[in-house]
C-alpha cells in the first residue's frame, strides 16, 4: 500500500479560491518581505522572522476552537445549530455560557499572541515593524474567518479582531483611545438592542471612524481599521439581511 499522498488536489483547491480575499492576504503576508528587497543580511533575517510569524498567525487563526470545544463537550457540530457560526456567541447558545466564554478567550488570544510576538521578535527601530504587525494582525483575522482547516468557512472575526487591536494598542499608544471608544460603543449598543451582531458591526465602524478622525494615527493603521470593519461587516452579511427583514416586518 502506498503511503505517498498527492498534494496536487489540495494545492489546486487553494489556488482556485479566487473569490477568497483571505487567501490573497495570506500571499501578501508571505511575499511582502521579499518584495521589499534583500538589502542586507539583517533585513533578510528579519524577513524570515516576518514570514514565519505571518504563516503561524494564519494557521493559529485557523484553529476552530468553537467547533473543537462543542464536539468535546457535547459531541455536537456547532455549525449545525443556532446561527451555524463557530464563534463564542453561538457556542453560548448551543453549549453553554462558560464554554462560550472559553471560546471567546481562545479566539481573542489567536489575534493577541501573534501580534505580541511581532513586537517581541522585531527590534523597535525596525522600520517594518508596524507593517509587519499589521500583516500579522490581518492574517490572524483571515485565518479565523477563512480557516484552511474548515475549507475556508470560519467565524466572523470579532473576538480575534479585539485580540489584534488590544495587542496593537499595547505597543502603539495612539490606538488606545479608539479601542476604548469602540468597547464603550459595543456595551452601549448591546444594552440597548441586545443583539451581539449589531453591536459588533457598529463597534467595528466606530473603531474605523475613531482612527480616521485622529490625526496622530498613521495612514497604515487607518487602512487596517477599515479592513477590520470590512471583514466584520462581510462576515455579518446574513445578520444584516435578517435585521433588514425584521425591520420591514415591523413597519
Amino acid at each position: 500500500m502506498s503511503l505517498i499522498v498527492n498534494p496536487t488536489p489540495r494545492l489546486n483547491s487553494a489556488l482556485s479560491l479566487k473569490g477568497q480575499g483571505g487567501f490573497w492576504v495570506l500571499l501578501l503576508g508571505i511575499f511582502f518581505p521579499f518584495i521589499c528587497g534583500f538589502t542586507s543580511m539583517t533585513f533578510w533575517w528579519g524577513g524570515v522572522k516576518i514570514i514565519t510569524l505571518a504563516v503561524l498567525s494564519y494557521l493559529a487563526g485557523s484553529v476552530p476552537f468553537g467547533l473543537i470545544i462543542s464536539k468535546k463537550v457535547k459531541g455536537l457540530d456547532v455549525r449545525k445549530f443556532g446561527s451555524g457560526n463557530i464563534g463564542a456567541t453561538n457556542v453560548v447558545r448551543v453549549v453553554g455560557l462558560k464554554w462560550g466564554v472559553l471560546v471567546f478567550i481562545l479566539d481573542f488570544l489567536k489575534g493577541f499572541l501573534p501580534v505580541i510576538l511581532v513586537f517581541f521578535f522585531l527590534q523597535p527601530e525596525n522600520k517594518f515593524i508596524n507593517i509587519s504587525a499589521i500583516i500579522t494582525a490581518l492574517l490572524a483575522i483571515t485565518g479565523h474567518n477563512w480557516p484552511v482547516f474548515l475549507k475556508f468557512k470560519g467565524g466572523k472575526g470579532v473576538s480575534t479582531s479585539l485580540g489584534v487591536i488590544t495587542a496593537l494598542s499595547g505597543g502603539l499608544p495612539f490606538l488606545r483611545i479608539p479601542l476604548l471608544i469602540s468597547l464603550g460603543s459595543w456595551i452601549a449598543v448591546f444594552l440597548i438592542f441586545r443583539i451581539v451582531g449589531l453591536a459588533s458591526i457598529i463597534t467595528s465602524l466606530t473603531f474605523f471612524i475613531s482612527c480616521l478622525s485622529l490625526q496622530n494615527i498613521p495612514l497604515e493603521f487607518k487602512i487596517l481599521s477599515f479592513l477590520i470593519f470590512s471583514f466584520i461587516t462581510i462576515r455579518h452579511k446574513k445578520n444584516i439581511q435578517e435585521l433588514l427583514v425584521n425591520k420591514k416586518k415591523r413597519s
